[in-house]
C-alpha cells in the first residue's frame, strides 16, 4: 500500500500540482491555494520531460490567481489572456471561476456608481476584452456584463479614436496607445451576438479607423495586430497588407520551429533594451511563437501547414516544468511577466492548430474586406 501511495504522490509532483495544499487530479486551484508575492519567472527553469495540458492549466491558474491576490488589478500581461485561453483547457481541468468573477466585479462593484474616467481608459479595454473573448470561447454568447463593459469603453475613448494606455516601457504590450486600440478593436470584432453592429460600436469603430489612419504602425508586431483586427473588423488593413504581414511573420521562424518576440520589434525605431544590449532575436519563446501562430491561423494559414506544425512541435517540446512557456522581457527586464501572456498564447496556438478543443479562436474566419 505504501509503495502505491508513494507512486501516486510522485506522479502528482511530476506534473507540478503538489504545492501545498495537496490537490487532487480534478480539483481546481483557488485564491486560497496560491501564495501572496509573485513567484520568480526565470530562464533557467528546466524543460519538462513531457508536454502536459493539465500542467499548463495549473500554471495559468496559479499565475492569474497569484496576480489577483497580490496586485488586485486586471492586466494585459497576465489575467486578460488567461481569460482568453483558459476555456481551451476546461475539459482537462476545470478552473475556479475566480478570475472571471474578479473581472465581472469591475462592472458590478467598482463601477456600480461611477465608471472610469478618460485618464483610466485602459481599464474597460482590458476588462472588456477579457470578458468578451472569454464569452466567445466558453459559451459563444455575449454576457450582459461584457456588453456593459464594452459600452463603457466607448465613453472614455478620446476624440482621436484612441485611449489612454499604460506606458511602462514593457514592449510590446504596455508601451504605447497603439496596442490598446488594437485590443479594443479585436475585442469588438470577436464579440458574439453582433455587438460590432450596435450603434455605439459602429461609431467607436469609425473613430478607431481614424486613429489607425493617423497613427501608422511602428513595428511588425503592430502590423501583425492590425492584420488580426482586420480579419474581424473591416477598414483596418487590406488583403494585400495582410498577405505581406503574414509573409513577414513566417519568414522569421527560427531553425527550431519557434519565433522570437524580439524579432517582431526590430523595426521599431528608437526601441532599445534598457541595458543597451541588442534585442535577442535568435531565441524562440512562448509569446513570439504563440502570437505568430494564432495570427497566422486567423489570416487563413491552414493548421496542417508545415510551418505551423513545426511551431506545434516547438511548443510541445519547450514547456517548462511548472507548465509555462518562458519569454524573456524583450526591452525592460520586468520579471519576465510576458511569460504569462506567452503561456496563454501558447495554449491558444495549440487550440487553433487542433491540439486542444476548439472555440471562437479555433475557427478561422475568412478575412473581411
Amino acid at each position: 500500500m505504501r509503495s502505491i501511495l508513494s507512486s501516486f504522490l510522485a506522479a502528482l509532483l511530476l506534473v507540478g500540482v503538489a504545492s501545498p495544499p495537496l490537490l487532487t487530479a480534478q480539483q481546481p486551484l483557488t485564491l486560497d491555494d496560491v501564495e501572496e508575492g509573485l513567484p520568480a519567472i526565470t530562464a533557467d527553469e528546466p524543460i519538462a520531460t513531457k508536454y502536459s495540458a493539465e500542467r499548463a492549466a495549473r500554471y495559468l491558474d496559479r499565475a492569474a490567481l497569484n496576480w489577483q491576490k497580490t496586485k488586485g488589478c486586471a492586466t494585459c500581461h497576465t489575467n486578460l489572456f488567461y481569460l482568453a485561453a483558459r476555456p481551451a483547457l476546461r475539459t482537462i481541468l476545470p478552473d475556479s471561476g475566480e478570475v472571471r468573477s474578479f473581472y465581472e466585479d469591475y462592472r458590478k462593484v467598482r463601477w456600480e456608481k461611477k465608471g472610469p474616467t478618460e485618464s483610466q481608459g485602459f481599464w474597460p479595454i482590458v476588462v472588456g476584452a477579457g470578458l468578451t473573448i472569454n464569452d466567445a470561447q466558453a459559451t459563444g454568447k455575449l454576457s450582459q456584463v461584457a456588453r456593459e463593459v464594452l459600452d463603457i469603453m466607448w465613453t472614455v475613448q478620446r476624440d482621436d479614436g484612441g485611449w489612454n494606455w499604460p506606458d511602462c516601457d514593457y514592449a510590446p504590450m504596455e508601451i504605447d496607445d497603439h496596442y490598446g486600440v488594437t485590443i479594443a478593436a479585436l475585442a469588438v470584432g470577436i464579440a458574439p451576438d453582433g455587438y460590432s453592429n450596435t450603434p455605439q460600436a459602429r461609431a467607436g469603430l469609425e473613430k478607431i479607423r481614424k486613429y489607425f489612419k493617423h497613427n501608422p504602425p511602428k513595428s511588425l508586431h503592430h502590423r501583425a495586430m492590425l492584420a488580426w483586427c482586420s480579419v474581424r473588423v473591416d477598414g483596418i488593413a487590406t488583403k494585400s497588407e495582410r498577405r505581406e504581414t503574414l509573409a513577414e511573420l513566417l519568414a522569421l521562424q527560427l531553425e527550431d520551429g519557434g519565433w522570437s518576440t524580439s524579432s517582431l520589434l526590430t523595426d521599431w525605431k528608437g526601441l532599445t533594451r534598457s541595458d543597451d544590449r541588442p534585442l535577442e532575436t535568435k531565441t524562440s519563446d512562448g509569446y513570439g511563437t504563440g502570437v505568430v501562430m494564432v495570427i497566422a491561423r486567423e489570416l487563413g494559414l491552414p493548421a496542417n501547414d508545415a510551418r505551423l506544425q513545426r511551431g506545434v512541435d516547438w511548443l510541445r517540446a519547450n514547456q517548462r516544468e511548472s507548465g509555462k512557456w518562458f519569454t524573456q522581457s524583450p526591452v525592460n527586464d520586468c520579471g519576465h511577466l510576458i511569460s504569462n501572456a506567452g503561456s496563454a498564447y501558447a495554449v491558444l496556438a495549440l487550440q487553433v492548430c487542433g491540439e486542444l478543443p476548439g472555440g471562437a479562436l479555433g475557427q478561422t474566419r475568412p478575412p473581411r474586406q
